[in-house]
């Protein structure tokens, strides 16, 4: 009897220690991770919340937010037209440059999916657009070689075009800008390629051996085995596309006649040169939703065209 209640004694002394030992390990690596997790809560979380509290106000930073209820949202969909305009001009942004960046990508992946000297270099020199791309002096340059008197209109020139500002005009700025993202297909390039590089080489022989000719082995092999890339790319490329802000600030400021609004650029001129804090607030809630639903739309097309090696990843 004796024996017992000092086995199960020493057996309760065993888990608490190693609960204990749990415990300690528990709170290191909560510390480890605690300067990430108070920056999540403290700059993210908490703007966050405090942008959800003001959508439904009154706010010019200057003075108290005024609870308004919905007002804000109803303002947005029933009386503001810019607001309807650079969803437009955003949406239409969206479809046509992902899409086409993606292409592109694609392709100059598969250019250099060849084993050359000096390929690496190639690589290196296509990737630094996408480094460069968002920054104020590639809009800068953009804005020069797009305008009146570039390089564009001096190249158009030589064999007898008449040239124009293409930033300047309401039917061309949009697709100068989406020429710029396009440009800028680095990133989505080296996915695919690696992608590509994934691809077992037995496949391709063995569609050869079947007959299938270069543009067949693309169809039934290079695009089956790459969807996963693709998914991948379009869920980030179109996020992406959605905040952009920087092109179209510095190059055509949203115009002209707001043919360039993008939806970032009317939330940051609604809040930061109107002091509209809430009604600002109430478009970047807006603007989560919408790609919000873009990107469930694009997870639950996934099933029908995504294709995993194994049965447990469809």
């Amino acid at each position: 009897m004796r024996q017992t209640v000092a086995t199960d004694r020493q057996s309760i002394r065993v888990n608490k220690l190693a609960a204990l030992r749990e415990w300690k390990k528990t709170i290191i690596a909560y510390a480890f991770i605690s300067p990430w997790l108070i920056g999540f809560i403290v700059f993210i979380i908490g703007p966050m919340l405090a942008s959800l509290y003001f959508s439904f106000t009154q706010y010019d930073m200057l003075s108290n937010p005024k609870w308004i209820g919905l007002d804000n949202y109803i303002e947005m969909f029933t009386s503001d037209k810019r607001f309807l305009t650079a969803l437009k001009v955003t949406l239409l942004f969206v479809l046509v440059s992902v899409p086409l960046k993606l292409l592109f990508a694609l392709l100059v992946a598969m250019i250099f999916n060849v084993d050359r000297k000096g390929v690496t270099v190639y690589r290196t020199l296509y990737y630094i657009p996408s480094i460069l791309g968002g920054s104020v002096a590639v809009a800068v340059m953009w804005k020069q070689l797009f305008g009146s008197k570039g390089a564009v209109n001096s190249l158009l020139g030589l064999i007898g075009i008449k040239g124009m500002s293409w930033i300047a005009s309401p039917d061309f700025a949009l697709w100068t800008l989406i020429l710029l993202v396009v440009w800028q297909f680095g990133s989505p390039m080296l996915i695919f390629l690696a992608g590509l590089k994934q691809i077992p080489t037995e496949l391709y022989e063995a569609a050869k051996m079947d007959g299938a000719g270069a543009v067949m082995r693309f169809f039934r092999v290079t695009l089956p085995m790459l969807t996963p890339i693709i998914f991948f790319n379009l869920v980030m490329q179109t996020i992406g596309g959605f905040m952009t802000f920087t092109q179209s600030f510095l190059i055509t400021s949203g115009g002209p006649m707001d043919s360039t609004l993008f939806y970032a650029v009317y939330l940051y001129e609604t809040a930061f040169t109107h002091f509209h804090m809430g009604y600002a607030s109430a478009m970047a809630w807006v603007l989560l939703l919408i790609v919000g639903l873009f990107t469930a739309l694009i997870f639950k097309s996934s099933s029908s065209w995504v294709h995993y090696e194994t049965e447990g990843g469809k």
